[in-house]
C-alpha cells in the first residue's frame, strides 16, 4: 500500500499519551475517550491535533463513534506486524544496533501515516483503528506475540509513544481490559497519564487499583522507564437519582462491607507516590460520570449532540470537569479552588511579561489571587507554598499600592504568620512590628485591626522566648476586647485562649487551665460542641491536662475531637490525622499497647512535594507515633492552636 501523507508537521513541543483503561468491560471507557478526544480537538480554535488509538484489539469499537467506514484500513495490528518484521530483519543483520537505536530505525522504516485516518473535517481529530477487520483479523491477532516483540526490542513501545507525541498534542489510547500483555503495554509502557474508568463494584475497583500499583512499581523499578505517571480515576455509570447509593459507594458502608472508592484511591495513590497525606474530595465532587441513555445505547459522542453546555447535569459538563485536571496536568489531589487560582495566576503572569497597560491592569488581581492561594495553602497546612504565595503577593502590593495600604498590610500579616509557622521568627517579628506601627498610626490604638496586629506580635514574641513582653502585650489586647466587646465575644475568647497559652509557657499551669476551661465552655455554648474553634479549645485543654498528668481527662477530650473530625472532615483530612496521632500518644502513655493503637504516618512537610514536580516519588514509609511525640514540644508551640484570629476575620483581598 502506498503511504498516505498527512498534513501534520512536528509540534514545537512534545505532546503526551493518555491511556484509558478499565479492568472490566461495560464501563463506558471507549465512550469517555471519544468525548474527551472531541473536546481536546476543539481547543485553540480547533487547531489541536489529537490522535485516538484503538488498542482494544479483541473487541475493537472506537471507529463506531465516528462516521468513517474504512473496514479495510490498516491499523494497530498491521503497524506492529510490520514493526515485528523490521525487528527480525535488523536483529539478524551484520551489525545489529543497540535497543534504542533499533527502535528508532524500525519506526522510521514503518511509516505510521498510512495507518492513521482523519475522522473530523472540522478539527484535527485522527484515528488509528484496531486493524483491517477482514476474515483474517482473528487469526492474525492470535498469531501476534506481543511479549516476544517487547523482548526483541524493549524500547519499541516507548519510542512509538514519543514519536506519535511529536506530531499530536494528545494521543489517546483505548486499552484492552483485564490483565493482558496488551493492557500492560498500554498502561505501563506508553502513557504519561492514565485514566482509570470503573463502575462502583468491588471487582472493578480492585482491578484498577491493582493496576495502579503495578504500573507505578514498574516505572520506579526499571532504569529506562523513570518517567512520571499521573493517574485520574473516573467513576462511571453513577446513578444520579440515588444519592444514598452514590454516597455509599464513594464513602463506604461497613455494614454492607463496602470500603468506599474515594478512600481506596487515596490509599493506593498515597502509597504509590510516597505521599504522607492526600485528599481526593474536591476531585470526586466534580468528576463522576453519570448513567445516561448515551451510555446505555449505541455509540454516540454526547459532546457533539449536547448543545446545552451550561447544563450542569449534562455529560459535556462532566467531561469538561475531568479535563480541568487532565488537560493542564493538575494532580487529582489538587482542589478545584487551587486549580482555578493557579489558572488565573498563570494568565496574569503572562500578561505581566507582555508589559504595557495590560500588565498594569492585572497587577492588583494577581496580588489578590496570590494572597487567596496562600490562604488556601495555609488551610491545607502546606506552609512552604503558602509562604511563596504571600511573598509574591506582598511584593506586588508594595510596588503598586505602597507600604501602608490596607491590602499591603494584610499581605504582610499573612506572610508574618507563615514565617512564624516556618520558624523564621526574626523575619516575622520585623513584619509584625511594622504592621503594629502602621495600624496604630492610621487606625488608632483600639481599632480591631490594631488589636489583631498586637496579638500577632505577642505570639511571635512568645515563640522567641520573650514571654514577659508577650504577656504584657496580650494582656492589653485582652483587656481592650473585654472592655469594648464583653467576655463572650468570639474575639475576646480568642484573645483569652492565646493568653492562656502564654501563661502555660511561663509555667502558670493552673491559671492556664482555668482560662482554657472558660474558653471551652463559652465556645461550646455559642458555637456548638463540634465547631472547629470548640475542637481547638478542647485540644489546647487536653495538652494542659496531659502536662498535669490527668491522662484520662486528656484522652476523653481528644477522643471527642477525633470523633468530631471523622464526622465533619473524614478520615484523611489533616486535622483528623493529627487528632488521631495525638490520641495515640496519650493511649501509649496510659499503657495501651502500640499494636492496639491505629498507627498513622507522621505528618510533616515534605520538600519533594513543593510543586508536585515528580509524580513518582519514593514509596511511603509509615512511622509509629512514639510516646510524647505530639506533646513534647515547647509550650509556646501551643499558641498556634488559637492563632487564627486574623485568619477568621479577614477575607482574602
Amino acid at each position: 500500500m502506498e503511504p498516505t501523507s498527512l498534513p501534520l508537521p512536528p509540534l514545537s513541543c512534545a505532546g503526551e499519551v493518555i491511556t484509558f483503561y478499565s479492568y472490566k468491560g461495560g464501563t463506558g471507557r471507549t465512550m469517555a475517550l471519544s468525548n474527551i478526544a472531541v473536546l481536546l480537538a476543539r481547543q485553540q480554535n480547533a487547531t489541536t491535533p489529537v490522535l485516538m488509538i484503538d488498542w482494544d484489539l479483541e473487541a475493537p469499537g472506537l471507529h463506531h463513534y465516528f462516521e468513517h467506514p474504512q473496514d479495510h484500513k490498516p491499523g494497530v495490528l498491521e503497524f506492529f506486524e510490520a514493526c515485528h518484521e523490521q525487528v527480525q530483519r535488523l536483529r539478524h543483520g551484520a551489525a545489529a544496533p543497540d535497543d534504542e537505536a533499533l527502535a528508532h530505525e524500525v519506526l522510521a522504516a514503518v511509516n505510521w501515516e498510512q495507518y492513521v485516518s482523519r475522522v473530523d473535517e472540522a478539527s484535527q481529530l485522527y484515528l488509528m483503528r484496531a486493524g483491517r477487520l477482514d476474515d483474517t483479523f482473528p487469526e492474525r491477532l492470535a498469531a501476534m506475540e506481543w511479549e516476544t516483540l517487547f523482548h526483541s526490542c524493549p524500547a519499541l513501545f516507548r519510542c512509538f509513544a514519543e514519536r506519535m507525541s511529536r506530531h499530536f498534542r494528545y494521543v489517546l489510547v483505548d486499552s484492552r481490559t483485564g490483565r493482558t500483555d496488551v493492557a500492560g503495554i498500554c498502561t505501563t509502557l506508553l502513557p504519561r497519564k492514565l485514566v482509570l474508568v470503573f463502575t462502583p463494584n468491588r471487582q472493578s475497583l480492585d482491578g484498577v487499583q491493582a493496576l495502579v500499583q503495578r504500573a507505578t512499581t514498574y516505572r520506579r523499578s526499571h532504569e529506562d522507564e523513570q518517567r512520571p505517571l499521573m493517574v485520574y480515576p473516573l467513576p462511571s455509570r453513577m446513578e444520579m437519582d440515588d444519592s444514598a447509593q452514590r454516597a455509599q459507594w464513594r464513602r463506604g458502608d461497613p455494614s454492607q462491607q463496602i470500603a468506599g472508592y474515594q478512600s481506596g484511591f487515596e490509599e493506593v495513590l498515597r502509597d504509590s507516590y510516597g505521599m504522607q497525606q492526600m485528599s481526593l474530595e474536591s476531585y470526586f465532587d466534580e468528576v463522576q460520570l453519570q448513567q445516561t441513555r448515551a451510555l446505555a445505547y449505541g455509540e454516540q459522542v454526547a459532546v457533539r449532540q449536547d448543545h446545552g453546555e451550561g447544563d450542569r447535569f449534562s455529560l459535556t459538563r462532566t467531561f469538561e470537569s475531568l479535563l480541568a485536571w487532565l488537560a493542564p496536568g493538575y494532580f487529582p489531589w489538587q482542589s478545584l479552588g487551587e486549580i482555578r487560582l493557579q489558572t488565573a495566576i498563570s494568565e496574569a503572569r503572562r500578561a505581566l511579561e507582555e508589559g504595557g497597560a495590560v500588565a498594569r491592569a492585572v497587577s492588583a488581581p494577581l496580588a489578590r489571587d496570590l494572597n487567596a492561594l496562600g490562604e488556601l495553602y495555609r488551610r491545607e497546612g502546606r506552609w512552604r507554598q503558602a509562604l511563596a504565595s504571600f511573598e509574591e503577593s506582598l511584593s506586588l502590593r508594595q510596588r503598586g499600592l505602597g507600604e501602608d495600604h490596607p491590602d499591603t498590610l494584610l499581605s504582610k500579616a499573612n506572610l508574618a504568620h507563615a514565617l512564624r509557622k516556618q520558624g523564621r521568627l526574626d523575619e516575622a517579628l520585623f513584619l509584625d512590628e511594622c504592621i503594629v506601627d502602621a495600624r496604630q498610626r492610621m487606625l488608632g490604638e483600639v481599632h480591631v485591626d490594631t488589636l489583631d496586629a498586637r496579638a500577632s506580635l505577642a505570639a511571635t514574641l512568645a515563640q522567641l522566648g520573650r514571654i514577659a513582653e508577650a504577656l504584657a502585650l496580650q494582656d492589653g489586647v485582652l483587656d481592650t476586647y473585654l472592655r469594648l466587646l464583653g467576655p463572650d465575644h468570639l474575639l475576646s475568647l480568642s484573645a483569652r485562649a492565646a493568653h492562656a497559652g502564654m501563661l502555660l509557657q511561663r509555667g502558670e499551669i493552673e491559671l492556664a487551665r482555668g482560662a482554657q476551661e472558660q474558653v471551652l465552655a463559652a465556645r461550646k455554648r455559642l458555637l456548638g460542641a463540634e465547631h472547629a474553634e470548640t475542637l481547638r479549645a478542647k485540644t489546647a485543654l487536653a495538652c494542659t491536662l496531659l502536662q498535669m498528668q490527668e491522662l484520662g481527662s486528656a484522652r476523653n477530650l481528644l477522643d471527642a475531637v477525633l470523633k468530631a473530625n471523622l464526622r465533619r472532615l473524614g478520615p484523611e483530612h489533616a486535622d483528623t490525622r493529627d487528632a488521631r496521632e495525638q490520641l495515640i500518644d496519650v493511649q501509649l502513655q496510659l499503657g495501651v499497647p502500640a499494636d492496639e493503637a491505629p498507627l498513622v504516618p507522621e505528618l510533616h512537610q515534605d520538600a519533594s512535594m513543593d510543586d508536585y514536580g515528580d509524580a513518582l516519588l519514593r514509596p511511603a514509609h509509615r512511622h509509629g507515633a512514639p510516646a510524647n511525640s505530639r506533646w513534647s514540644r515547647k509550650p509556646d508551640d501551643l499558641l498556634a492552636l488559637d492563632g487564627h484570629l486574623s485568619g477568621s476575620r479577614n477575607t482574602p483581598r
